[in-house]
């Protein structure tokens, strides 16, 4: 598929320095004293602080050498903020020049609350097409088509796990979030329970989704977030090891997207699940998504895409039966996932 081309070594240059000031930025204002917490093996990161007669510990991370390094400089990194911020709007500027994609007003609005409220802070993760948009930095080119970019949806996915160990919940109440946005609750069957929000102005709608690990897709609830969320099969291996990038709009946000080479196996599975139904429209732009990222990361990341896709076969026949089923329909792609075996 010819629907991309190489960034110029400047973007990629912007890119990089931006991604690197937002993170920096995550820790710039600390309360208190970082404190590390070990659970199931792995650690986490808190700020730790008094408020009143009482402690509290506000969530920053998983722990890596880079979080340890932005915690070691993190009084130099408070000080610089302010010019730090400026840097980011000129660094979005020259994204802009070099022809990024930049958010749409109506979908960065929503990000950018969604971000400040602490929803990807605390394990959120962006799926769908509008993470899919997010990739061009990552993987070092530019999407030149626009049949898999355009949506109206923002799909918000988080491990139900992982929001109950965090300890931690979002800075402002997601109900109020969208309140102000002027989103109205869309109700699921069950009462009191309500997983997305339809923005009448846009028709913008913002949906919570979380794995389901049983043979049940029900609604669950996500505390760290305090909403419910549509339970789904596959999903676990979407968001399994996210990462951060920054999403163009205004002077950039850092948000957490699925592993790139995931992304595209997912879509091979989705496309098939989504085939017939009231959802068989979408089933198009999952198979484009997943056509244009196999195409890329076979050419740049061969063994990330060998071996998430071997992971994907491994999982049980019907993993095996919705990929094959979309691959049928996609002879290029299916080609290429066959000449990584010989990798």
């Amino acid at each position: 598929m010819n629907d991309h081309k190489p960034l110029s070594a400047l973007g990629m240059a912007a890119w990089t320095d931006l991604r690197r000031s937002l993170m920096d930025s995550a820790v710039s204002d600390l309360r208190g004293t970082p404190r590390k917490k070990v659970m199931n093996g792995r650690g986490y990161w808190y700020d730790h602080f008094r408020v009143g007669n009482e402690t509290a510990d506000r969530y920053l991370g998983e722990d890596s050498d880079a979080m340890r390094g932005r915690l070691a400089r993190q009084k130099q990194i408070a000080n610089a903020e302010k010019t730090a911020a400026r840097e980011r709007a000129r660094l979005v500027r020259t994204l802009r020049a070099e022809g990024f994609r930049m958010s749409d007003v109506g979908t960065g609005q929503v990000v950018a609350a969604l971000a400040k409220s602490g929803v990807f802070r605390l394990g959120g993760t962006l799926v769908g097409t509008v993470a899919f948009n997010t990739y061009e930095g990552e993987l070092g080119i530019r999407f030149t088509s626009d049949t898999a970019i355009m949506t109206d949806d923002i799909d918000i996915a988080s491990f139900e796990r992982l929001s109950l160990a965090l300890g931690d919940t979002v800075n402002k109440d997601l109900q109020k979030v969208f309140a102000d946005l002027s989103f109205d609750p869309i109700p699921s069957l069950d009462a009191g329970q309500v997983w997305k929000w339809r923005q009448t102005e846009r028709q913008t709608l913002v949906e919570f989704l979380t794995p389901s690990f049983d043979d049940a897709e029900d609604i669950r609830e996500l505390p760290a977030l305090g909403v419910s969320a549509q339970s789904l099969h596959f999903l676990n291996y979407l968001i399994a090891e996210p990462i951060l990038v920054p999403f163009l709009y205004r002077s950039g946000i850092l948000v957490q997207v699925p592993r790139p080479e995931r992304f595209a196996i997912h879509k091979l599975i989705v496309a098939d699940r989504r085939r017939d139904g009231p959802e068989a429209t979408k089933s198009f732009k999952d198979r484009a998504q997943a056509e244009t990222l196999i195409s890329i990361l076979a050419s740049e990341r061969p063994i990330d895409l060998s071996d998430a896709y071997q992971d994907a076969l491994s999982r049980g026949p019907s993993w095996r039966r919705h990929i094959s089923a979309t691959l049928a329909r996609l002879p290029e792609t299916d080609k290429i996932l066959a000449d990584l075996k010989n990798i």
